[in-house]
């Protein structure tokens, strides 16, 4: 999971595992897997970085066995 700040500022957390696809023009638009569409005001590559922390993260617990 990650969060995502909306143009309205409101942040949501968002499963990672359900992004299609990111756009960047200039906001940030996020296809999900369901169809539905999210605008953020992060960059895709601020965002990709999130998801490589939350997926690092997961595996180290996992390894760990926590």
């Amino acid at each position: 999971m990650i969060n995502i700040t909306k143009l309205n500022g409101k942040l949501v957390t968002v499963n990672c595992d359900l992004i299609l696809s990111m756009e960047e023009s200039p906001d940030t638009t996020i296809t999900m897997t369901t169809g539905d569409k999210l605008i953020a005001r992060e960059s895709i590559t601020e965002l990709v970085q999130r998801v490589i922390a939350f997926k690092s993260a997961c595996l180290k617990k996992r390894d760990i066995g926590a």
